[in-house]
C-alpha cells in the first residue's frame, strides 16, 4: 500500500490521513516534520498467517480453529465466531526473555520501544541455502558494517537466511515433518550463532533480533545458547518471520506487536515494516 500526501499538506492533516499506526511509528522513531519516509512508501507484512499448515516445534501443539457458529442465525442475519487453540511458539511468534532466562520480563512486561525500530537486515540466504547448519555469524555482521556502516545502537536486527521459501513444508524448512520429542533431533535448520548474538548485545546494543527460521539457535542446538544470550539481556526474540527478502539491507521501519499474554514466554506476532519510499 503507497501512501502519497500533497507537498502544501501541514504535519497534522498528514497524520490525519495516515493510520494510526504510522502516527505510533513517527513517535516510536522520533521522526521531524521535515522527515519525507512517511510521505512515500509501502507497508510489508513480515507475518505467515495462522492455519492448521502452521509449522510449529514437533513436540508444540499446533494451531486449531474451530468454529462456534458459522451460518445465518433464526433472526436472519450472518455470524460467525471461532475458538482458537495453538502453543505460544510457533508460526510467526516472539519470545520473550523469560523463555530462557530466571526473572526476566514476559511477554506483557516486554517495553513498546523493544518491538518498534529501525531494521538492519543481515542477508545470508546465499550460504544458507547451501548448508541447513549455517549460523549467521560475526564475519557476516562485519560485512554489513564493511557496506552500509556501523549497524546503529537500539535497531532491530533481523537475519534473512531465505528458508521463509519453504514454508509451510515442515521437511523442507525444519529439516524433518516428523513430530514428537525423537523428532527434535532431526531439525536442520540455519541459525544465529552465539559469538554474534554476544557482540550485538555488548558491541551495538540492539533492542530485538529475529529471523525467518523456526528458532534463533540452529536446528542442531541442544544448549539453545544464542537463546540465553539475548534472553539474558532481555532482548526479545522474532522467530519465523516471513518476507525479509522485501526489506532493504537498512532504512525500513519495524513494528512488532505480540499478543498481550500475562506472564507468557512467548506469543503469536504480527511484524510489519515500513519501506521508504527511497528504498524501494
Amino acid at each position: 500500500m503507497r501512501f502519497v500526501f500533497k507537498p502544501n499538506t501541514s504535519r497534522l492533516e498528514r497524520l490525519a490521513r495516515t493510520t494510526l499506526l504510522t502516527a505510533a511509528l513517527v513517535s516510536a522513531t522520533g521522526c521531524a516534520t521535515q522527515q519525507d519516509p512517511w510521505l512515500t512508501g509501502r507497508w510489508v507484512d513480515l507475518t505467515h498467517s495462522f492455519s492448521a499448515a502452521t509449522v510449529y516445534w514437533p513436540t508444540s501443539t499446533p494451531f486449531r480453529l474451530e468454529p462456534v457458529f458459522v451460518g445465518t442465525t433464526a433472526k436472519g442475519y450472518h455470524y460467525e465466531a471461532y475458538e482458537f487453540r495453538a502453543a505460544e511458539h510457533g508460526g510467526t511468534h516472539l519470545d520473550a526473555p523469560n523463555h530462557f532466562s530466571d526473572n526476566a520480563p514476559a511477554v506483557d512486561q516486554i517495553p513498546l520501544d523493544r518491538l518498534i525500530g529501525p531494521a538492519v537486515v543481515i542477508d545470508v540466504s546465499s550460504k544458507a541455502v547451501e548448508n541447513r547448519e549455517y549460523r549467521a555469524s560475526l564475519d557476516d555482521l562485519a560485512a554489513w558494517e564493511k557496506d552500509h556502516g556501523k549497524i546503529p545502537e537500539q535497531a532491530i536486527v533481523l537475519v534473512r537466511t531465505g528458508y521463509d521459501r519453504f514454508w509451510p513444508d515442515p521437511a523442507r524448512y525444519l529439516g524433518t515433518a516428523e513430530r514428537g520429542e525423537a523428532a527434535v533431533a532431526k531439525l536442520h535448520f540455519p541459525g544465529l550463532d552465539p559469538d554474534a548474538a554476544r557482540w550485538l548485545v555488548e558491541q551495538r546494543r540492539v533492542k530485538a533480533v529475529g529471523l525467518d527460521t523456526a528458532s534463533i539457535d540452529y536446528g542442531q542446538s541442544s544448549h539453545f545458547e544464542t537463546h540465553r544470550i539475548l534472553s539474558q539481556k532481555r532482548i526479545p526474540i522474532f522467530e519465523n518471520v516471513a518476507r525479509l527478502g522485501e526489506l532493504p539491507a537498512a532504512g525500513a521501519i519495524v513494528m512488532a506487536l505480540p499478543m498481550k499474554i500475562e506472564g507468557g514466554s512467548g506469543a503469536p506476532l504480527r511484524i510489519i515494516a515500513w519501506v521508504p519510499e527511497k528504498d524501494r
